[in-house]
């Protein structure tokens, strides 16, 4: 039972002094789960394509510049251009919100299902091969989608998925990106274990890295063998979770939201002013 109470989310993030950071840590779990689903649709049905890696979607642009076969330079592009415009939207939600973290979350993950939900349509719409047949009975080299509905489906998940990576950035919670492992897994290989602390951060970051790679593995088994509709449908009932939570939670007072301290108010007439003690 106490190894099993270790491995709670909140009990691996809370572990300093504090108010700590509520539900958010399962929140943001959850998030890295439907990122590795979106980036299973991505790479095996939108012609190896990242959109929530911009880092590897960079480098396979560099592919489709010099022509490597399999590679669309299109669908690259309008990925870039879609998690740029997600991450300035993301940023703006966030700044609208203010120092409040629920309303922050509530925010995001609004406007990620609305984005998930439009894909999802996107792709059950299209009658392509691969949304509903799964990418195992295509033939060998065939396109699951034409070029217009891929261009349309990488857009609108990059939209979504820079969202989810900004408000994770205005988050900071610790090893919490929700899109990207480079530093969780560099955290592992070169921090010490040593002590308790230690330990838990030991700990902490395998269990994301698990969450990834187990939506990674589902998304891709999903797309592979049900179609892409399936991993988006599913990528859009957590999403439809996680917004209701945020609601909840955004109307429920907690220390771990906390708000922008009040301005002191301005010194008005009837106020005395101070004079300083005689010598």
């Amino acid at each position: 039972m106490t190894a099993l109470r270790k491995l709670r989310p909140r009990t691996l993030w809370d572990v300093h002094p504090g108010p700590g950071w509520g539900p958010l840590p399962e929140m943001l779990l959850t998030l890295t789960l439907v990122t590795g689903l979106v980036d299973a649709v991505s790479i095996l049905a939108l012609g190896r394509v990242f959109v929530a890696n911009m880092t590897g979607n960079v480098v396979f642009a560099g592919f489709a510049l010099v022509g490597s076969p399999g590679f669309s330079l299109g669908a690259s592009l309008f990925a870039l251009a879609g998690f740029l415009i997600g991450a300035y939207g993301g940023g703006f939600l966030t700044s609208r919100a203010g120092h409040d973290r629920a309303l922050q979350i509530r925010a995001a993950t609004a406007a990620e299902f609305g984005l998930l939900a439009m894909a999802l349509i996107v792709a059950g719409a299209s009658g392509g091969a691969a949304a509903t047949a799964g990418t195992l009975d295509l033939a060998q080299g065939a396109a699951p989608f034409g070029a217009g509905i891929t261009y349309v489906l990488a857009l609108l998940l990059a939209i979504a998925m820079g969202i989810q990576n900004s408000v994770a950035r205005k988050l900071a919670i610790p090893d919490l990106t929700t899109t990207v492992l480079t530093m969780t897994l560099t955290g592992i290989g070169a921090d010490s274990p040593a002590g308790r602390r230690g330990h838990v951060t030991l700990i902490r970051r395998l269990l994301v890295v698990a969450v990834m790679l187990a939506g990674g593995a589902l998304g891709a088994w999903l797309v592979l063998n049900a179609g892409v509709v399936v991993p988006l449908a599913l990528a859009t009932g957590l999403l439809t979770i996680l917004a209701t939570c945020a609601v909840l939670a955004s109307r429920k007072p907690a220390e771990w939201r906390p708000v922008a301290p009040a301005k002191p108010a301005p010194a008005t007439a009837s106020t005395p002013a101070q004079t300083p003690p005689p010598n």
